[in-house]
Parts: C-alpha cells; structure tokens; sequence
C-alpha cells in the first residue's frame, strides 16, 4: 500500500502520517514542494523513533511522481469526490494521494481523473478533517478490505496475558 502527500505543507501531519505508514507496512511519498525541511525536528518528534524505518521516497513534482510510478492506480482523497471512500476496492498495490492541508489537492489533477477520486462523509458545513485522520481512515479502510494482509493481528498484553 502507498500513502501520497502532495505538497504536504505541515511538518507535524507528515511526520505522524510516515509513523502511521511504518506501523501498516505502508510506503510514503511526497511530492513537492514540501512546506518544511525533511530535517526538520518537528517531522521526526511527530515521527518519534519510527521515522528512520519507514520507506520514503520523495518527487520534484507530479510529473516526477507518475514518471517513476507509471500505471499506477492512484486514487485521490477529496471533500469534492462523488464516491465515498468504501465505495472503492483497494488492491495492496494502491496508491492513495492527498492533498496540500490548505487548498487540497488541485483541481486540474481531479478532473482527469474523476473517476478515481474518494472522499470522507462528513456533517453539515465541516470543510475537512485533519489531514493525519485522512490519511490513517482510508489507509485502514484499504488493509482492512485486504484482511490486513502482512499485519500483526493478535494484541498481546506486556506483563501479563488475556484470560482463555
């Protein structure tokens, strides 16, 4: 599975999402330009001891990104999309982009590829969520319509152990 952050312009959501990714065996990318330095403390304190781990490759632009990534099945995370994000089947070869914190992710992208573009219900008059929770619902909602696959399933307790 592949988390896409276009322009990403928060240091905070970037290094809790890259957490988010190491935790589902998730590959992060992100295309520029980046709102911050990747050396910024603020990405590795959100990214806690996880930041080293994680399978991150970075883009010059969405050109560079579909370039290094053709025929890839992208799907576009957007409070504008007519199909809400269980409508969709994942495969574990998916990528799922999401757009800059500010402005979301460009309309000349979205309309090429209508068809493709997934959003989050949400009541009322609410413009959005917060960028990490976008990412890690549909993210989850992706393992969880592939069983999870690669994924610890059992939990285990640290001192003692759960009763039969």
């Amino acid at each position: 599975m592949n988390i896409v952050l276009y322009e990403p312009e928060i240091p905070y959501n970037t290094g809790n999402i890259g957490r988010t990714c190491v935790a589902a065996n998730t590959t992060l990318h992100l295309i520029k330009p980046l709102g911050f330095s990747l050396e910024q403390k603020e990405i590795h304190r959100a990214g806690l001891d996880y930041w080293p781990k994680l399978d991150l490759h970075v883009y010059e632009n969405f050109e560079d990104f579909l370039q290094q990534n053709p025929g890839c099945r992208l799907w576009l995370a957007t409070t504008k999309a007519h199909q809400v994000y269980t409508d969709v089947h994942y495969e574990m070869s998916d990528y799922i982009m999401f757009g800059p914190e500010s402005r979301g992710i460009p309309e000349e992208i979205l309309v090429e590829r209508e068809k493709d573009c997934i959003r989050i219900p949400m009541f009322g008059d609410t413009r959005s969520l917060n960028l990490c929770n976008s990412a890690a619902i549909v993210l989850y909602e992706a393992l969880r319509q592939n069983d999870f696959a690669g994924l610890e399933k059992k939990g285990a307790l640290h001192r003692l152990q759960w009763k039969a």
